[in-house]
Order: structure tokens, then C-alpha cells, then sequence
């Protein structure tokens, strides 16, 4: 699964033009995001092709999040953005992807998903390279819910 839908009018905004768009969320990426390596970025028309090779399943999922999560981006495409199969030592990153909704707090959704509302920081900790501030989350927002 490559295609990824993202709300386009709500994130961070990392771009003025589309001209700029790529690069800007390149380097978007490479600072927000660990584990990736020959990153290439397109923009066309809200659309952003991820390509590039990832050290694990959760380095590609942090990127397309990362990249979804800008203002101006509707949907993401990483067909070609690569991460090994987890070696069977190496358990794999159980997540599920979260569409933060209006009125929803991180507090809200621990105890929907682990029946504690303090347990928001497991959250925000799985995704501080896509909220800066627990207390600032936004209805559209992707973000991954650990469920390890």
C-alpha cells in the first residue's frame, strides 16, 4: 500500500509555492524523521512522491506521517520508499494510524486505546517528530497509536 490521504488545509506549513514545496519538505523530513537514506521528494498538485530506502517499517511510517502532516499535502505516495522485512529476532512495531478529531485530546485517546488517560505521554512520545506540544493537536492531524 502506497497512497496515503492526508487533509490538505491543516499542518505545518513548511512551503509558500509549489515550487519550493519539494525541497522544503525534504528537508523537512530530514530533520524530523531518522532512518532514511537516498531521499528523494516531488510535489505536484498536493500530491508528495516519497522515495528512498528506510532502516526499519517505523522510519517509513514516521516519514510519510511527517509528510502527510504538512499544510498543502493531500496525499502521499511511497511506492518507492523502502524498508527491510523485520528479521524474525526483531518483533515488529505493532501502530495503528489515528485522524485526530475535533474535541479529541491525547488524554482522550490513551484511555480509548489503553484505559488510561494518563498514558497520553506514550502517544506524544511515539510522535514527536509530528507534535511539538501535547496540549496541541488538531482535527485532521495523523498520528500512529503504539499498540506494543
Amino acid at each position: 500500500m502506497g497512497l496515503f490521504d492526508f487533509m490538505k488545509d491543516v499542518g505545518r506549513q513548511v512551503f509558500d509555492t509549489d515550487a519550493e514545496a519539494a525541497d522544503n519538505i525534504k528537508q523537512h523530513l530530514e530533520i524530523k524523521t531518522t532512518g532514511l537514506s537516498n531521499l528523494d521528494v516531488k510535489f505536484d498538485d498536493g500530491v508528495v512522491t516519497i522515495c528512498g530506502d528506510c532502516a526499519s517499517q517505523a522510519a517509513r511510517d514516521d516519514a510519510i506521517l511527517v509528510a502527510g502532516n504538512v499544510k498543502g499535502v493531500e496525499k502521499v505516495i511511497a511506492d518507492d520508499l523502502v524498508a527491510p522485512a523485520p528479521k524474525p529476532e526483531e518483533p515488529e512495531e505493532k501502530g495503528e494510524i489515528y485522524e485526530i478529531v475535533s474535541g479529541d485530546t491525547l488524554g482522550g485517546i490513551a484511555k480509548k486505546y489503553y484505559g488510561s488517560a494518563g498514558k497520553y505521554m506514550k502517544i506524544f512520545e511515539a510522535n514527536r517528530n509530528i507534535i511539538s506540544d501535547p496540549n496541541k493537536i488538531y482535527p485532521g492531524q495523523k498520528i500512529r497509536i503504539p499498540l506494543d
